[in-house]
């Protein structure tokens, strides 16, 4: 007897903790990966590639709205620390001690995965006879040693992706001449470089990679974008294209990292799962990045030959 009314009080336990259903669960959640509002932040110059990615999840969900501010690199790593922003997209992984500030400001894991590869390109004026260049050569314009006078142009002279990596990846501790001239956005950076024949502008490959985009084949109409010397042959030069950031044979490749910071399965998370996941690589692939979670294949291509 003793027995059986501990089993129907066990059972009476269980059906009331079992009495919400899974429906209801959600209802109750502030955003799920089929509804809601969320902020991100992403890097500027991938601009490109995360509206489509955002655009076309948004179109297959239909009661989401996800809003991106683009902001440089540093920008969005502080963003880190904001509540109301759900993921960052850099383009690279957060530190330990990044993570450790994270959690203990928000009380949230900051997790984080490579989706996909990109390149800085190298872009000069539609009438410069310098298209070929070893990195030996990049340098040297970079710390204003050239043999001519090529001024460098970036998207900003300090706390962009772009000049991180050229500091930290390229110069490797050598400082950028005091010449180096910053435009408001990679945007800006082709156009200085289209009419400037004296410059030399560095911008994610995102904005000139496809020339299947009709904006970007308006820039690729604007200026050329240079060859570098081959990682895997001396004296071969290559561009950056999508096959040659695949094999890393284009020597600036940087990687495009979601950091995702979201205390239940949400919106945000929903999108993550969407930008590793097979349809959101073969948004990259079509973008001209190079998928870092699927092996989609790459495709052949040439930019402004």
């Amino acid at each position: 007897m003793l027995r059986s009314a501990f089993i129907l009080v066990g059972l009476y336990l269980l059906s009331g903790v079992g009495c919400t259903s899974y429906e209801e669960q959600q209802r109750s959640l502030p955003d799920t990966p089929d509804r809601g509002t969320i902020y991100i932040s992403a890097d500027e110059t991938f601009k490109p590639i995360v509206d489509e990615l955002v655009q076309v999840y948004q179109s297959n969900h239909r009661g989401t709205t996800i809003n991106v501010a683009y902001k440089t690199e540093a920008d969005c790593l502080r963003d880190l620390l904001i509540d109301s922003v759900r993921m960052v997209l850099v383009t690279r992984r957060p530190s330990p001690g990044e993570k450790e500030l994270v959690a203990d400001s928000l009380k949230v894991e900051a997790r984080s995965l490579v989706v996909a590869r990109d390149g800085i390109a190298v872009v000069v004026h539609p009438d410069s006879p310098d298209t070929l260049f070893t990195m030996m050569e990049i340098r040297q314009i970079l710390v204003g040693n050239y043999k001519k006078k090529l001024i460098p142009v970036f998207d900003g002279v300090k706390a962009t992706s772009t000049v991180r990596f050229i500091v930290d990846s390229v110069l490797k501790g050598e400082s950028l001449t005091a010449e180096a001239m910053a435009a408001r956005s990679s945007e800006g950076v082709i156009d200085y470089v289209s009419t400037h024949p004296g410059v030399v502008g560095f911008v994610g490959v995102g904005w000139v990679g496809n020339p299947e985009d009709s904006t970007q084949l308006s820039f690729l109409k604007k200026v050329k974008v240079a060859h570098i010397e081959s990682t895997d042959l001396a004296g071969s030069y290559v561009k950056a294209y999508q096959a040659n950031i695949y094999a890393k044979r284009y020597p600036m490749v940087r990687d495009l990292v979601y950091i995702l910071k979201e205390k239940h399965r949400g919106l945000a998370t929903g999108f993550a799962h969407f930008v590793s996941g097979e349809l959101g690589q073969i948004i990259f692939r079509r973008g001209y990045l190079a998928p870092a979670q699927k092996n989609l294949g790459i495709r052949p291509v040439r930019l402004n030959e």
